[in-house]
Protein backbone atom coordinates (compact mmCIF):
# COMPACT_ATOMS: atom_id res chain seq x y z
CA UNK A 1 0.00 0.00 0.00
CA UNK A 2 1.27 3.46 -0.80
CA UNK A 3 2.71 5.68 2.08
CA UNK A 4 0.76 8.20 1.30
CA UNK A 5 -2.53 6.12 2.40
CA UNK A 6 -1.43 5.30 5.36
CA UNK A 7 -2.42 6.97 8.58
CA UNK A 8 -0.07 8.06 11.12
CA UNK A 9 -1.42 7.28 15.08
CA UNK A 10 0.49 8.52 18.03
CA UNK A 11 -0.71 6.55 21.17
CA UNK A 12 -0.59 8.47 24.43
CA UNK A 13 -0.73 5.88 27.82
CA UNK A 14 1.30 5.61 30.92
CA UNK A 15 0.50 1.58 30.99
CA UNK A 16 3.75 0.14 28.71
CA UNK A 17 1.46 -3.35 28.70
CA UNK A 18 -2.05 -1.36 27.17
CA UNK A 19 0.74 0.84 24.88
CA UNK A 20 2.22 -2.35 23.71
CA UNK A 21 -1.25 -3.91 23.15
CA UNK A 22 -2.41 -0.92 21.40
CA UNK A 23 0.53 -0.56 19.44
CA UNK A 24 0.89 -3.66 18.09
CA UNK A 25 -3.06 -3.95 17.05
CA UNK A 26 -2.52 -0.68 15.08
CA UNK A 27 0.56 -2.11 13.69
CA UNK A 28 -0.87 -5.26 12.42
CA UNK A 29 -3.57 -3.30 10.13
CA UNK A 30 -2.32 -2.26 6.70
CA UNK A 31 -3.22 1.13 6.27
CA UNK A 32 -1.93 2.61 9.57
CA UNK A 33 0.88 2.47 11.63
CA UNK A 34 2.08 3.82 15.10
CA UNK A 35 4.96 6.42 14.54
CA UNK A 36 5.22 7.94 18.47
CA UNK A 37 4.48 6.98 21.68
CA UNK A 38 4.00 9.35 24.78
CA UNK A 39 3.69 8.28 28.78
CA UNK A 40 1.85 11.93 29.47
CA UNK A 41 0.14 14.88 28.38
CA UNK A 42 3.32 17.36 28.37
CA UNK A 43 5.27 14.45 26.13
CA UNK A 44 2.24 14.02 24.29
CA UNK A 45 2.36 17.75 23.20
CA UNK A 46 6.22 17.66 22.25
CA UNK A 47 5.50 14.60 19.92
CA UNK A 48 2.81 15.82 18.36
CA UNK A 49 4.37 19.07 17.52
CA UNK A 50 7.30 17.03 16.00
CA UNK A 51 5.70 14.28 14.20
CA UNK A 52 1.70 15.80 13.40
CA UNK A 53 -0.08 12.63 13.67
CA UNK A 54 -3.06 12.17 11.29
CA UNK A 55 -5.13 10.59 15.06
CA UNK A 56 -3.65 10.58 18.24
CA UNK A 57 -5.12 8.16 21.14
CA UNK A 58 -5.19 9.68 24.46
CA UNK A 59 -5.55 7.96 27.93
CA UNK A 60 -7.24 10.28 30.06
CA UNK A 61 -6.11 9.80 33.57
CA UNK A 62 -1.91 10.03 33.59
CA UNK A 63 0.77 11.62 35.76
CA UNK A 64 1.38 14.96 35.26
CA UNK A 65 -0.56 16.75 32.98
CA UNK A 66 -4.06 14.57 32.04
CA UNK A 67 -5.76 13.83 28.82
CA UNK A 68 -8.10 16.30 28.95
CA UNK A 69 -5.42 19.41 30.02
CA UNK A 70 -3.03 17.77 26.57
CA UNK A 71 -6.50 17.54 24.18
CA UNK A 72 -6.73 21.33 24.99
CA UNK A 73 -2.99 22.20 25.11
CA UNK A 74 -2.63 20.08 21.39
CA UNK A 75 -6.38 21.53 19.77
CA UNK A 76 -5.07 25.19 21.19
CA UNK A 77 -1.82 24.99 18.67
CA UNK A 78 -3.30 22.32 16.23
CA UNK A 79 -7.08 22.54 15.78
CA UNK A 80 -7.47 20.28 13.17
CA UNK A 81 -6.14 17.76 15.38
CA UNK A 82 -7.88 14.66 15.33
CA UNK A 83 -7.86 12.88 18.75
CA UNK A 84 -9.96 10.03 20.77
CA UNK A 85 -9.94 9.96 24.24
CA UNK A 86 -9.40 5.74 25.77
CA UNK A 87 -10.45 5.56 28.84
CA UNK A 88 -11.46 3.14 32.00
CA UNK A 89 -14.18 5.49 32.83
CA UNK A 90 -17.66 5.51 31.35
CA UNK A 91 -18.77 8.24 33.31
CA UNK A 92 -20.95 11.29 30.98
CA UNK A 93 -18.69 14.19 32.97
CA UNK A 94 -16.06 12.88 31.68
CA UNK A 95 -16.74 12.15 28.04
CA UNK A 96 -18.32 16.09 27.66
CA UNK A 97 -15.07 17.14 28.86
CA UNK A 98 -13.51 15.66 26.17
CA UNK A 99 -15.94 16.48 23.41
CA UNK A 100 -15.38 20.06 24.79
CA UNK A 101 -11.34 19.87 24.83
CA UNK A 102 -11.73 18.80 21.45
CA UNK A 103 -11.67 15.18 21.01
CA UNK A 104 -13.14 13.47 18.42
CA UNK A 105 -14.21 9.74 19.63
CA UNK A 106 -14.48 8.36 23.04
CA UNK A 107 -12.88 4.35 23.30
CA UNK A 108 -13.34 2.47 26.73
CA UNK A 109 -10.53 0.44 27.07
CA UNK A 110 -12.63 -2.62 27.82
CA UNK A 111 -13.84 -2.64 24.29
CA UNK A 112 -10.95 -1.46 22.58
CA UNK A 113 -9.36 -4.79 20.66
CA UNK A 114 -13.01 -4.77 18.92
CA UNK A 115 -13.90 -0.84 17.95
CA UNK A 116 -10.47 0.44 18.02
CA UNK A 117 -9.05 0.39 14.17
CA UNK A 118 -12.44 1.09 13.24
CA UNK A 119 -12.56 4.18 15.29
CA UNK A 120 -9.19 5.45 14.06
CA UNK A 121 -10.68 5.16 10.38
CA UNK A 122 -13.64 6.80 11.16
CA UNK A 123 -11.47 9.65 12.98
CA UNK A 124 -9.45 10.22 10.15
CA UNK A 125 -12.08 10.26 7.68
CA UNK A 126 -13.35 13.49 9.99
CA UNK A 127 -16.50 11.41 11.65
CA UNK A 128 -16.93 11.32 15.51
CA UNK A 129 -17.80 8.48 17.79
CA UNK A 130 -19.32 7.79 21.27
CA UNK A 131 -20.16 4.32 22.57
CA UNK A 132 -23.65 3.69 22.76
CA UNK A 133 -23.45 3.70 26.48
CA UNK A 134 -21.69 7.01 26.93
CA UNK A 135 -24.05 8.75 24.61
CA UNK A 136 -27.22 7.55 26.61
CA UNK A 137 -25.61 8.40 30.13
CA UNK A 138 -24.86 12.05 28.44
CA UNK A 139 -28.17 12.04 27.47
CA UNK A 140 -29.67 10.90 30.79
CA UNK A 141 -27.98 14.05 32.16
CA UNK A 142 -28.04 16.62 29.59
CA UNK A 143 -31.15 18.21 31.87
CA UNK A 144 -29.61 18.07 35.19
CA UNK A 145 -28.33 20.97 36.96
CA UNK A 146 -24.44 21.19 36.89
CA UNK A 147 -22.27 20.92 40.31
CA UNK A 148 -21.27 24.15 41.17
CA UNK A 149 -17.09 24.28 41.02
CA UNK A 150 -17.75 24.61 45.12
CA UNK A 151 -19.71 21.89 45.73
CA UNK A 152 -16.95 20.34 43.81
CA UNK A 153 -14.27 21.16 46.55
CA UNK A 154 -16.63 20.06 49.31
CA UNK A 155 -17.26 16.79 47.44
CA UNK A 156 -13.48 16.47 46.66
CA UNK A 157 -12.83 16.77 50.56
CA UNK A 158 -15.82 14.09 51.63
CA UNK A 159 -14.30 11.66 48.79
CA UNK A 160 -10.78 11.97 51.22
CA UNK A 161 -12.59 11.47 54.26
CA UNK A 162 -12.52 14.51 56.20
CA UNK A 163 -15.48 15.57 58.35
CA UNK A 164 -17.61 18.49 57.82
CA UNK A 165 -15.62 20.62 60.27
CA UNK A 166 -12.23 20.28 58.49
CA UNK A 167 -13.79 20.51 54.58
CA UNK A 168 -14.76 24.02 56.35
CA UNK A 169 -11.69 24.94 57.86
CA UNK A 170 -9.75 23.63 54.44
CA UNK A 171 -12.27 25.89 51.74
CA UNK A 172 -11.95 28.61 54.94
CA UNK A 173 -16.09 28.61 54.81
CA UNK A 174 -18.47 28.36 57.91
CA UNK A 175 -19.44 24.53 58.69
CA UNK A 176 -23.00 25.18 58.30
CA UNK A 177 -22.48 26.12 54.36
CA UNK A 178 -20.77 22.84 53.83
CA UNK A 179 -23.64 21.72 55.13
CA UNK A 180 -25.76 23.62 52.29
CA UNK A 181 -23.38 22.88 49.59
CA UNK A 182 -24.05 18.64 50.64
CA UNK A 183 -27.69 18.93 51.24
CA UNK A 184 -27.43 21.03 47.08
CA UNK A 185 -24.82 18.04 45.88
CA UNK A 186 -27.16 15.50 47.39
CA UNK A 187 -30.58 17.00 45.50
CA UNK A 188 -28.33 16.95 42.13
CA UNK A 189 -26.78 13.61 42.13
CA UNK A 190 -29.81 12.19 43.53
CA UNK A 191 -27.58 10.40 46.19
CA UNK A 192 -28.77 9.18 49.67
CA UNK A 193 -25.70 9.91 51.59
CA UNK A 194 -22.16 11.23 51.57
CA UNK A 195 -21.18 7.74 50.54
CA UNK A 196 -23.87 7.48 47.71
CA UNK A 197 -22.98 11.10 46.70
CA UNK A 198 -19.21 10.21 46.32
CA UNK A 199 -19.71 6.60 44.52
CA UNK A 200 -21.82 8.28 41.92
CA UNK A 201 -19.43 11.24 41.48
CA UNK A 202 -16.68 9.11 40.88
CA UNK A 203 -18.71 6.77 38.49
CA UNK A 204 -20.14 9.74 36.31
CA UNK A 205 -16.50 11.37 36.26
CA UNK A 206 -17.10 14.29 38.21
CA UNK A 207 -14.07 13.25 40.36
CA UNK A 208 -10.77 11.38 39.57
CA UNK A 209 -10.70 7.86 40.90
CA UNK A 210 -7.80 8.01 43.48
Amino acid sequence: MANAHVIRVMAVDDHPLMMAGISGEINAQSDMRVIAEASDGDEALVLFRKHQPDVTLMDIRMPKVNGIAAISAIRAEFPQARVIVLTTAAGDVQAVRAFKAGAVGYLLKNLLRKELVETIRLAYNGHKRVPPEVAQQIAEHAADDSITARELDVLRGVASGSSNKIIASDLNISEHTVKNHLKSILSKLDANDRTHAVMIALKRGFLDHP
